[in-house]
């Protein structure tokens, strides 16, 4: 139940803060004084939608507190627990902060959460039924919702087994759409992917290969210019018959001053700069003659290398810059075609898994189905039980199946939609098109009254729902929300007398205007402020002594109805 509320900076409200009791609590008043915005402020403490237009004028932000207290077995206990929100008391203190800038802060006792989690938890603790939510009876598409709300423990569990089942049968089923749709680009890609894997991996394709081919390529290119000057290198160096080589006169000076050396350092020095150019020389004469006898002429192999550089020009200009990136595409392809060709293989039998997913599906809807059509059994007896005491006994009230042809929602295969036959001999109609404010509102009432014995929730508040009734009807809704007040914390807007006396507490809002700025002011009524409130809601601008005695008839009658039903 809600215990305090605290609104700052909140529409025209500057500062309240009210105490709430268990049982049955309204809130009467002017219309416009401010008695919705309380309502507001609660549903945006169980995660409404905020607007920074909520923001007091001349605010920064505005701030809503609520402290909850809740039944440790109940729906909160086991949400704070997934949460990890620590709850030893069993007290929950839910806050929103609204800024002008838009940004919303959340807390729950303390921790920073986000609106969707406080909604979450919010859904456990507050039930508003506002005016507007007379309007789901007028949308047959909402109706399955409410029957399910009946629903039983089984009903739920069928229907979680159904949900999950529906999302894979429509995953299977897109994949499937996917496929046909793009089977023909499907087969296109693969056939590419096949063909340039088989293209690269062909070509043996190495690291650095283009390199190494053409250097071999210009010596092959370059043969007789390299013949020509290792041959000419190799006889400067040796000479021949006509003239001494290099080599040989190197030799000559190397002995002449090796003859000296002892005689001076620099001699020394001289003589073993000889020493090493004639090794030198030697060395590269070596090398040359190597060269020589390595090197022969091939026409047939630089053919071979002309083509294999070819094959390498035409993977670079297809696949990559140089080998290595070349190589790295091939990777990549690999594995995409590996993975293509590995779904192909699922593919293969996915119409067998829709297949026997769909039976999952149907077996799951056809059991939700039978389910609902018991439940909505109970719940047509219930709500005619309800109505009984809300002068409508006469009234027939039916869910009817529609026929949907075996087609798959998410909710289930049903369609279902409410039928009423609000007096004897005519004929039973959609709800939608004949009922009227008044009735709407007595069914809805009756599917609250349902409700708060199964749900749990610890408030339920009560915006205007008494709009379009008078008289007795009046009174009969008055006694049936106390009755709810039984199972749950009632808070309840009102403008009927009725209502206003069955109340346990009775708070005034009204509005004030200081300092050029309007201020909405809760007070809470005693027994003769009741007496005199109650006697402006039946008079309107003039009390008489007749309407204050009538006040006190209504709180006296009120009084001997609750004494009677305890």
């Amino acid at each position: 139940m809600l215990q305090e509320l605290s609104i700052k900076n909140f529409a025209i409200i500057a500062s309240l803060d009210v105490e709430f009791e268990n049982g049955m609590t309204v809130l009467t008043g002017e219309t416009g004084a401010g008695k919705s915005i309380i309502i507001d402020a609660v549903g945006l403490l169980a995660g409404g939608r905020g607007s920074q237009h909520f923001v007091r004028t001349g605010a920064d932000k505005a701030i809503i507190q609520g402290s909850f207290v809740f039944p440790k077995d109940g729906q909160t206990y086991h949400q704070l627990d997934q949460l990890g929100i620590d709850h030893d008391d069993g007290t929950v203190i839910l806050q929103r902060e609204i800024y002008r800038s838009g940004r919303n802060v959340c807390r729950i006792n303390g921790m920073l959460v986000n609106t969707s989690t406080l909604k979450q938890l919010g859904e456990t603790i507050v039930d508003i039924h506002g005016q507007n939510e007379h309007q789901e009876l007028m949308q047959p598409d909402k109706h399955l919702r409410l029957l399910d709300e009946f629903g039983s423990d089984e009903l739920l569990a069928i229907k979680s087994k159904y949900q999950t089942t529906y999302q894979a049968y429509q995953h299977l089923h897109h994949s499937m759409v996917s496929r046909n749709t793009h089977q023909k680009e499907w087969a296109q890609r693969l056939d590419m992917l096949r063909f340039q894997v088989k293209e690269i991996e062909d070509a043996q394709l190495q690291p650095d290969e283009e390199a190494t081919l053409s250097q071999q390529r210009d010596r092959l290119m370059n043969f007789q210019k390299i013949n020509t000057a290792l041959q000419e290198g190799y006889l400067a160096l040796n000479g021949d018959e006509e003239a001494t080589g290099a080599l040989d006169l190197s030799g000559k000076a190397m002995d002449s001053l090796s003859s000296i050396a002892d005689l001076d350092p620099a001699f020394k020095q001289l003589s073993d700069s000889l020493q090493s150019a004639y090794y030198a020389l030697q060395d590269a004469s070596g090398e040359i003659s190597k060269q020589v006898d390595q090197l022969e002429w091939d026409d047939n192999k630089l053919d071979e290398i002309e083509a294999r550089l070819d094959v390498i020009h035409q993977l670079k200009r297809k696949y990559g810059d140089s080998e290595k990136q070349i190589l790295s595409y091939l990777e990549k392809i690999k594995k995409e075609l590996a993975d293509m060709e590995a779904a192909e293989i699922d593919e293969s039998d996915l119409d067998e898994q829709l297949d026997k997913k769909e039976q999952q599906l149907l077996k799951y809807g056809q059991q939700l189905t039978v389910e609902r059509k018991k439940i909505s059994a109970k719940l047509e007896k219930a709500i005619q039980s309800e109505l009984k005491d809300l002068y409508m006994s006469k009234t027939v009230f039916q869910v009817r199946f529609k026929p949907t042809n075996d087609q798959y929602f998410a909710t289930g295969m049903d369609d279902i939609e409410f039928y009423i036959q609000p007096n004897p001999g005519e004929e039973i109609r959609p709800l939608a098109k004949i009922a009227s404010g008044g009735e709407l509102s007595r069914l809805m009432l009756a599917l609250k009254t349902i409700f708060s014995k199964s749900q749990g929730v610890t408030s339920i508040i009560f915006d205007e729902v008494d709009t379009g009734v008078s008289g007795r009807v009046a009174q009969a809704i008055a006694e049936k929300i106390s009755g709810i007040a039984n199972e749950s914390q009632v808070l309840c807007i009102t403008h009927l007398p009725q209502v206003a006396a069955m109340s346990d507490h009775h708070y005034f809002i009204d509005k004030q205007v200081k300092g050029k700025r309007t201020v909405t002011h809760i007070k809470r009524l005693n027994q003769s402020d009741r007496v005199k409130e109650l006697a402006r809601m039946l008079a309107g601008t003039t009390v008489t002594e007749l309407t204050l005695d009538h006040a006190k008839e209504l709180l006296d009658m009120a009084t001997e109805e609750k004494r009677g039903r305890a």
